[in-house]
Formats: C-alpha cells, sequence, structure tokens
C-alpha cells in the first residue's frame, strides 16, 4: 500500500519524535539565612508556551516576582505571558513549613535542607504552541560547605537533575528533596537505585533501613510489579515532624523512628507500599486505602520471614480488639479503628479466595486490579474482588461494608 506524500509529511510533523523540543530550566538558589529559596525558571524560547497560570495556594509562600513578558497576580493564581526568545520568571519561596503542633513538615538551617519539590514550582496550566515538547531539568547552586542534593529525579550534572514526569503535561520536580552535608547510603535492588540518605549527626539509621529494603524487596515486587528507575528515602531529626510520608519517588521518615515497631508494623514499608501501589481512594473509600497499606506493611515483613507465626497472630489479636466496636468503614477519613476493621475483612477476603480457588489466586490479585485504575470506590473493590474470586462474596457481605 502507497501513502500519498502529503499525507506521510502531516503523519511524522504530528510523531512526538518530531516535536519541536524546548529548554526549560529551573535554578534554585537555598537561603538558609531567609528560610527560602530563590527560583528562576527560564525558557529557551519563549514563543513556545502562549502561558503558565500557577496556583499559588496560600498567602506569601511566593514572593518577590520578576519576569520577562507579563506577570499578573488574579487572588492565588499567577499567570505568566513569557517574552519571545529566551525568557525567565524569578520569585522567591519560603521553605519552613510548620506543622499545627509546630513540628517542621519541610525546613532549611545552616547546615541542611529538607523539603519537598512541589515547593519550589506550584502547580500550573500550561498552555504551550501545538508541536513543542518542553525538556525540564532542575539545577540547585548550594550554599559554601554543602556537599551534595540528593533528589528522586535522574542525576544528569553535579546538582543537576532531568525532570520528566509522563503524567503530566507541564514537567516540574516533585517529590521530597534533601540538601546539605549529607550522610548516603545506595544499592541496586531489581531495577531500582536505592537511596538512604540524610543530614550527617540527625541519627538516620540508613544502613538498617536499606537492610530492611533488600530484605523485603523481592516480595515487594512479586505483590506489585513495579520497577521505579529511582527511590529516594530521606529523614531528619531536630525539630522535624516525627511521622512519615511518601511522595513522588521518594519518602520521608522521621530519624527517630523504628524500621519496626512493637506491634509489627513498619513505618518504612508502609509508606513503600504506598508508593508502589500508587491506589487512590473517591466515595468515601478512604479506609481501603489505609487498610490495605497496613495489610500489606506487616503482610510482606511476614513472607520474607521478617515477622514469626506467632507475632503475626499477636498482631490479627490487637486489631481485632481495636476494630471490634467499627460498624462502617466508609468516610472521607478512616480512623484507626476503622483501619484496624479494614485490615481484618482483608484478612479474612483473602483467605476466602485461597480456599475457593485452591490457592490459584489472592488478595493480591485484587490489589493489582485497584492499581490499574486511577481511582477506586468501595463499589469498585467488591466487583473486582468478586471477579477474582469467581462468585459472590460472603466476607463483603459485612454491614461495616454498606
Amino acid at each position: 500500500m502507497r501513502c500519498h506524500p502529503l499525507l506521510l509529511l502531516g503523519l511524522l510533523a504530528a510523531s512526538p519524535a518530531w516535536a519541536k523540543k524546548v529548554d526549560l530550566d529551573y535554578q534554585v538558589r537555598l537561603m538558609p539565612a531567609s528560610g527560602q529559596a530563590e527560583v528562576r525558571v527560564t525558557l529557551a524560547d519563549g514563543s513556545a508556551v502562549r502561558s503558565l497560570d500557577f496556583d499559588l495556594g496560600k498567602l506569601g509562600a511566593y514572593s518577590g516576582f520578576q519576569a520577562d513578558g507579563q506577570w499578573q497576580l488574579r487572588g492565588q493564581h499567577g499567570v505568566w505571558q513569557p517574552a519571545s526568545g529566551k525568557t525567565s520568571l524569578s520569585y522567591r519561596v519560603q521553605l519552613d513549613q510548620k506543622h499545627s503542633n509546630g513540628a517542621y513538615g519541610a525546613r532549611i538551617t545552616p547546615h541542611w535542607a529538607l523539603f519537598q519539590g512541589d515547593q519550589l514550582i506550584p502547580p500550573a496550566h500550561l498552555d504551550q504552541q501545538d508541536g513543542t515538547e518542553l525538556v525540564a531539568r532542575l539545577t540547585f547552586d548550594l550554599p559554601e560547605a554543602w556537599k551534595s542534593v540528593e533528589t528522586a529525579w535522574a542525576r544528569i550534572g553535579k546538582d543537576k537533575f532531568r525532570i520528566d514526569d509522563s503524567s503530566r503535561l507541564f514537567d516540574r520536580p516533585t517529590g521530597w528533596i534533601l540538601a546539605g552535608d549529607l550522610g548516603s547510603r545506595r544499592a541496586r535492588l531489581g531495577d531500582t537505585d536505592v537511596t538512604v540518605a540524610a543530614p550527617v549527626g540527625q541519627g538516620m539509621r540508613r544502613m538498617d533501613s536499606l537492610t530492611l529494603l533488600t530484605y523485603v524487596w523481592p516480595q515487594l515486587q512479586a505483590t506489585f510489579p513495579r520497577n521505579p528507575p529511582k527511590l529516594l528515602v530521606v529523614g531528619a531529626r531536630d525539630g522535624m515532624w516525627r511521622g512519615a510520608m511518601a511522595a513522588h519517588g521518594s519518602l520521608y521518615l522521621h530519624s527517630g523512628r523504628p524500621m519496626v515497631s512493637e506491634n509489627g508494623s513498619s513505618p518504612l514499608l508502609r509508606e513503600v507500599v504506598q508508593l508502589f501501589t500508587q491506589i487512590r481512594a473517591r466515595d468515601g473509600s478512604d479506609w481501603l486505602v489505609e487498610s490495605l497499606t497496613d495489610y500489606y506493611a506487616s503482610e510482606l515483613l511476614r513472607r520474607s520471614g521478617g515477622m514469626s507465626d506467632d507475632r503475626y497472630q499477636a498482631w490479627q489479636a490487637r486489631l481485632s480488639k481495636q476494630g471490634a466496636k467499627v460498624t462502617t468503614l466508609k468516610g472521607d477519613q478512616a480512623s484507626p479503628a476503622q483501619v484496624a476493621r479494614g485490615v481484618m475483612l482483608l484478612q479474612a477476603l483473602d483467605k476466602e479466595i485461597r480456599i475457593h480457588t485452591q490457592a490459584k489466586r489472592s488478595l493480591d490479585d485484587v490489589a493489582r486490579g485497584l492499581m490499574r485504575l486511577p481511582s477506586v470506590s468501595t463499589e469498585e473493590f467488591v466487583k473486582i474482588s468478586e471477579n477474582v474470586l469467581g462468585r459472590s462474596s460472603d466476607v463483603l457481605q459485612s454491614k461495616a461494608l454498606r
């Protein structure tokens, strides 16, 4: 079959491989004395972008805007219409962020900084010329005596990273970022480069974390078949929030938290499970995501041989007691008792599936089905579970799901 030359040229022009590539550079200068970072956004050719509409969030987080072209503040939004040719937008962003209890969720000190990339460049709606592809890079200008910086993105030079997010039209740095006088431990687990990093003197158990991940990784990948190119684990102690939180390709763990707590739960594994599953809840189904995360954080530890049968049974007994009075699982934000009740339901469902499929299928198949959806509801969870089971589920007749 022959193709008309004009049609062929049209097809080639529409192909992403033939898109006009325009450099988009983010240059970040960290300023500990003011608790801020200075950010410069530079386009190699401003005519490729008609506008960037930034969601600036709460008042005061961003300030000192200077732009080539036009810049307009509209309430919580800032709209940049770049000038033609090489063009830039610069501003300052407040990095220090405190929770209501006074602990820092993000912080910059004279010796280190720990924050999320989302803070540097706010989310924006991009209106660009057709046939254009922005090639984004992130570069840091560190204070004197600060040795290095770690992000979840691919390193392409000293303190320089390539930002490439296929889920977004507008590539911007997201995930945890750590800079300063750092100590790091690295390993390649499967196809993933894993780094555990923390400021020197902050008490982070880097080798403990890396050893636990190495131990559990085969079971993690067997259950959730993902191969992220990079995983960054960061932590600190002084003044920081005593919790754990996953973000893009990375997670934060307070350096005072145990790898595995006395009750058998692991804050580190819990956040890793969230990174791998990436299941999002809707329609009052927060219990499902939280319970799946808790279930697999302990289940993967057990499958790896890190939790004995008697300790696993003790964990089940604690869950049963904690969730005994729960009458409904649905709600916008699941309570600890609802999560415990949800874990017990998932355990019973896994047992039911294994019995009725002669151990050919399990809750793992349900979880992998949920991972394919952009977001999930309790009703979809029931449908996927019964499809895996091959019949109506007795466990899912529970009144707590109604």
